[in-house]
């Protein structure tokens, strides 16, 4: 990521043309660099598979990035993927979310690794967000953050054959191989058809 100015606030992210590639973390305005295939390979396995669960039950909505998020008047933050319960979709508006997501996503990237694992995760959970997954394609490993009080705790760890499951989602169950795999709807295919 490239450090573009100091100490911005959301008014100046606001003026920014749309579209453009910058996130506000700490007053700074930051330019994220294009996502390589692989990074929206594995976010758009985790989206299609947590997206059909949490329509099919009507718990709420996904999005993914990039979509902003402000956290404070000098933090705006465009996640890989966010969850809104079903109790705060009506807050959603048109134009801006308008509302603290209850489910973060963050696919680890080395331009990003820094500020997703430490000033990102610190105000997400400091704003109300409940649950927080860290995804990391080198190491191919998943860790669920849940939150507990103003920070997050390491809830559950997951690697190699093992199945990925939430806490705010009871039921949902996704194999390490289905958010890594680089071809998914034939992986998908043959996982939902077993299921």
């Amino acid at each position: 990521m490239t450090v573009l100015e100091t100490r911005q606030t959301y008014k100046d992210y606001e003026a920014l043309p749309e579209g453009a590639p910058y996130q506000l973390i700490d007053g700074e305005l930051i330019m994220t660099p294009d996502p390589t295939p692989l990074h929206q390979n594995i976010i758009g396995n985790i989206y299609q598979a947590l997206r059909f669960f949490v329509e099919s039950r009507k718990l709420g909505r996904a999005f993914l990035s990039p979509i902003d998020v402000r956290l404070t008047d000098i933090d705006v933050f465009q996640p890989d993927l966010i969850f809104v319960r079903k109790e705060n979709v009506a807050k959603i508006g048109r134009d801006k979310l308008n509302v603290i997501p209850d489910l973060v996503v963050e696919v680890l990237s080395p331009s990003n690794a820094y500020y997703d694992l430490t000033h990102k995760k610190t105000i997400y959970a400091e704003r109300g967000v409940e649950e927080y997954w860290i995804v990391d394609p080198k190491n191919e490993t998943v860790e669920i953050f849940c939150r507990e009080g103003n920070r997050f705790q390491s809830e559950a760890f997951f690697k190699n054959q093992d199945i990925l499951e939430s806490p705010m989602f009871p039921g949902f169950s996704m194999k390490l191989d289905e958010v890594f795999a680089f071809w998914f709807y034939s992986v998908i295919a043959i996982s939902w058809s077993q299921r």
